[in-house]
């Protein structure tokens, strides 16, 4: 267990974007504000090592580990706009390089008030492994080049305990929001799923209707054939009724059978609002790529009205390179009404997942939004 947390603290991998998801619509200025930060005290490192070494030749910049210095003391506040844990694990080896430096008075006040904002910074998002273990490791650095001021050391756990109680209502709302996300997931795949049985079953009739009549439609088969069209008919028949079994499986609960049939691509003028235009110039598609193209299409333009009400919306929908492309593109609207489930875009990727498709959703330059779903059309 030690051993696990040592590794997740120095050398396990850190995936998340933590830093620019809290910060939000204030990422930049905050990230312009930490570089800064990280600069001044760079230009403070690097000058107080020149006049420390050579106070006599000063301006001459003496030996050059000035510029080390620098960028040790630069580099973990430009990663901390990736990683705060990357941040503070470049940062803490270069405390120790910077001790030997410096001398120990300058040392000591230099990596605390450089250490204690990467350190917050793990403190406010990681798991309280981590962030133990940050803190000792950081606790055994400062007084490592003052020790006559080591008392200093032992404000670190109590900065590092209030942030990490301040965090922890944040790092609760990632991981409801992350289980909601899943959530989400596996419903719209179940929807699908619902949805996709329709079209599965269509065929499958299809095929046993065939298999029925062909005796009757053919001349001439031979006893054999028919019996293989019987066999075959049958084990459609048996096909459909396991889909059928699945079906309920996959059923939530309170959830009505639909009666009605899966739309297709025809349909898909019919979704378009007053003032909105529609291009459609293809009808001969598999009807699984027609309904998730509906769908695509139905979702956007309900994004549309939801989240920029009164704008216009264009709808394209053609072939190319043996793919269908489906485009929505809005223009900027009124104030947002908010509401909706915010799974409206996982719904759609795993939409396009299906068919092995891609999903571009962006913002545009005049303040609209754009959808574009490339869906392959296999041999069709």
């Amino acid at each position: 267990m030690v051993f696990r947390t040592l590794y997740r603290t120095i050398l396990g991998p850190d995936r998340t974007r933590v830093l620019p998801k809290a910060l939000g619509r204030f990422r930049v200025p905050a990230f312009a504000g930490l570089i800064i930060y990280g600069f001044v005290w760079a230009i403070i490192g690097s000058a107080t090592y020149v006049d420390t070494a050579y106070p006599a030749e000063a301006t001459k910049y003496g030996d050059g580990w000035w510029v080390l210095i620098f960028l040790v003391t630069l580099g973990p506040y430009v990663l901390l706009i990736w990683s705060p844990l990357y941040a503070w694990r470049v940062a803490a080896p270069a405390f120790y390089f910077v001790s030997f430096l410096l001398d120990g008075d300058r040392a000591g006040a230099f990596q605390y008030w450089t250490a204690l904002p990467l350190l917050i910074g793990v403190a406010a998002f990681y798991s309280r492994e981590i962030v133990v273990t940050a803190a000792l490791i950081t606790m055994a650095i400062v007084p490592f080049a003052e020790p006559q001021r080591a008392a200093l050391a032992f404000y670190v756990p109590l900065i590092v305990a209030v942030v990490y109680l301040f965090g922890s209502r944040g790092r609760a709302e990632r991981e409801l929001e992350e289980e909601r996300g899943s959530k989400a997931a596996l419903e719209e795949r179940a929807r699908i799923a619902r949805e996709m049985h329709d079209v599965v079953a269509h065929h499958m009739s299809m095929v046993v209707v065939r298999c029925e009549t062909a005796p009757y439609r053919l001349q001439g088969l031979s006893e054999e054939a028919e019996k293989e069209f019987a066999e075959l008919g049958e084990a459609a028949r048996e096909a459909i009724t396991d889909m059928q079994r699945l079906l309920g499986v996959l059923r939530t609960n309170g959830h009505e059978p639909e009666r009605e049939p899966q739309p297709g691509i025809s349909r898909i003028p019919e979704l378009t609002r007053p003032g909105d235009e529609a291009e459609v110039d293809v009808d001969d598609v598999p009807e699984a790529v027609g309904l998730t193209a509906y769908r695509i299409v139905q979702e956007a333009l309900t994004n549309a009205t939801r989240h920029a009400p009164g704008s216009r919306a264009s709808v394209h929908v053609h072939k190319n390179e043996g793919r269908l492309d489906v485009l929505v593109i809005n223009t900027a609207g009124g104030p947002s009404m908010g509401g909706g489930s915010g799974q409206g875009l996982v719904g759609m990727r795993e939409r396009v997942a299906v068919h092995g498709g891609t999903l571009t959703v962006k913002a545009t330059e005049d303040g609209g939004f754009l959808v574009r779903a490339r869906i392959p059309l296999g041999d069709k």
